[in-house]
């Protein structure tokens, strides 16, 4: 039996998937954490924590659609 070769554009493709994902769960817990706590620095602290988390994703989106574009020009 033969084993089909994933190209490297879709691997990262879904690599990247699975990262964005596990950042989505990653803002859910951190929001959860946000509106269930009432002390100021860990009202802060989780607010910088979304605000990193929301960076990431941004980077991750730009990355996916650059990956994807090299795709479209294979």
């Amino acid at each position: 039996m033969k084993r089909r070769k994933i190209s490297p554009i879709r691997q990262a493709r879904e690599e990247l998937i699975k990262e964005i994902e596990a950042l989505n769960q990653s803002m859910e817990i951190a929001n959860s954490h946000f509106e269930n706590v009432s002390d100021p620095d860990l009202i802060d602290s989780y607010i910088y924590e979304m605000n990193a988390i929301s960076f990431r994703y941004k980077y991750l989106i730009r990355l996916m659609r650059s990956i994807e574009a090299q795709g479209n020009l294979s």
